[in-house]
């Protein structure tokens, strides 16, 4: 098992619920990309994880970079690359992890923290949650490609070029988020979702998010020829075979990851 000290992961049930827990804010640096890639990529090839869930400690999702050490910080040759480096690769990580991500938002995700959510497969948001990128008013740049797979042509701008906060309510009338509840429910509701999928056979739940990340940005032609393929080797697993004789006999499926 894997050890880390701000992003805490608890395993039960087929479900991995991961906290991130840097006070005051979750901030992003060094180790929190460092620990963050260690969990997922570590999830990815446990047998035993079919979903996860990720949340923030505390009020607030994650704020992003540390803006306080970024002001008196020295660098030297190569240190900004490698923290780019660092940062891209930790958001990767959860889109790329083999099992679904679900985010709980119970706060703020701003900039990087925005790109953490984005990162998710399925976001369900607190009441006081709220998604936005403050780069404009701290003297940087980031997040507005991330924030392209949630937002409309002009809500991105507006939030990039203005450094508004979209709100919980806003996020789920627009439909970015599955569901906005009151905090003390969010939890709960991420973990029915997740209940939900970790039910289902962890084989077609890794195809189907191999497909999803894979046909993004396809046309249609090429997105929907390699959904087929994927359908055609999806066929090939015991789960798959599982699925169809417990349709027709009108049963629950029993699968076994294989």
């Amino acid at each position: 098992m894997f050890k880390t000290e701000i992003i805490r992961c608890e395993i039960a049930d087929h479900i991995a619920v991961v906290t991130m827990d840097n006070p005051p804010v979750n901030a992003q640096d060094q180790q929190f990309h460092e620990e963050m890639m260690l969990v997922f990529d570590t999830i990815s090839d446990m047998d035993d994880v079919r979903v996860a869930v990720l949340t923030g400690a505390g009020k607030i999702f994650s704020a992003g970079a540390n803006i306080k050490n970024k002001a008196g910080e020295e660098r030297g040759p190569g240190d900004a690359w490698q923290h780019n480096r660092r940062a891209r690769e930790c958001f990767h990580s959860i889109m790329e992890c083999r099992k679904p991500v679900i985010a709980a938002l119970n706060g703020a995700a701003l900039g990087a923290g925005l790109a953490v959510a984005a990162s998710c497969d399925i976001l369900v948001a607190s009441e006081k949650a709220s998604l936005g990128l403050p780069e404009i008013d701290v003297g940087l740049m980031g997040g507005g490609r991330h924030a392209m797979r949630l937002f409309p042509h002009s809500l991105i701008r507006r939030v990039m070029l203005t450094g508004y906060r979209v709100p919980g309510s806003e996020l789920y009338r627009l439909g970015i988020v599955e569901a906005c509840v009151p905090p003390e429910d969010l939890m709960e509701t991420a973990m029915d979702l997740a209940r939900t999928i970790a039910a289902k056979s962890p084989v077609a739940s890794r195809i189907a998010k191999h497909a999803l990340n894979t046909i993004e940005e396809m046309s249609l032609r090429d997105g929907y020829r390699f959904e087929q393929n994927m359908t055609y080797d999806l066929s090939g697993y015991e789960d798959s075979k599982e699925a169809m004789l417990a349709f027709s006999e009108k049963r629950a499926p029993v699968f076994k990851g294989r």
